[in-house]
């Protein structure tokens, strides 16, 4: 399974109006990173950066300056996102400033049935909030120091993080021998066939003869309708 972690960073809350000015992801394959990333500033082709939205994100005009438009990244971007699930904290944000980039230059808009929201994941998880990402780092011990402004590609690498600890924790994943491993090496623990064989001498018990009469006699005192004796049947015969 390939899923596509992603954040932007915009130049105003107005999809319909703002731009995208920086777009991060994050790859997961069976939900462990892969490493692979995709990381662009784009330039807003005149769209000016609203003050309040620069005090989160800190990118201002002149950073932008000489960057490619979004058009010029597009076709990267799909590439990447091909046949992957995207997640998204506040997806119906990040999502509809997409679509509309992807209107402009005629691209079908995002499947939302391809769409996760870990914003709504956090909420049903976790009624009482909050919610927010810094929040979620808090509540999972992600350590979220660095990130003294909010950046596509940092947001990404965190709730990443944040993801794999909404949808159940970390799994574990075992590195095997080239004779024994499958493509790219690695294989999930579900993945691995594991026999339990049966020791060929039995451990003793850790009852005494005398602490098993003393049960039995005890038990012996509970009448025909005790529930021990419906839990464990063999009670009776020893009592």
């Amino acid at each position: 399974m390939r899923e596509i972690i992603f954040d932007t960073e915009t130049t105003g809350l107005d999809f319909r109006d703002d731009r995208v000015i920086e777009l991060g992801c994050i790859e997961l394959v069976n939900r462990f990173p892969t490493g692979r990333t995709f990381h662009h500033y784009i330039n807003p082709q005149g769209r000016p950066i609203h003050a309040e939205a620069q005090a989160v994100h800190g990118i201002s005009s002149a950073d932008l300056t000489g960057k490619p438009a979004f058009s010029d990244i597009a076709e990267e971007f799909l590439a990447f996102i091909d046949g992957a699930k995207l997640v998204a904290h506040n997806a119906t944000f990040d999502i509809a400033f997409l679509n509309v980039e992807f209107g402009r230059l005629g691209h079908p808009v995002v499947d939302p049935g391809l769409v996760v929201d870990t914003l709504a994941l956090a909420r049903r998880k976790h009624p009482m909030g909050p919610n927010s990402l810094d929040a979620l780092c808090r509540r999972y011990g992600i350590d979220n120091a660095r990130r003294t402004k909010h950046g596509a590609l940092l947001d990404s690498e965190l709730l990443a993080e944040v993801y794999i600890e909404l949808i159940g924790g970390k799994q574990a994943a075992l590195i095997l021998d080239s004779a024994t491993a499958p493509a790219g090496g690695r294989r999930s623990v579900d993945d691995i066939d594991i026999s339990i064989g049966v020791r060929p001498i039995a451990l003793p018990s850790r009852l005494t003869d005398a602490e098993r009469t003393a049960h039995a006699s005890m038990v012996g005192t509970l009448g025909e309708k005790a529930l021990w004796l419906r839990v464990a049947p063999e009670a009776s015969s020893a009592a």
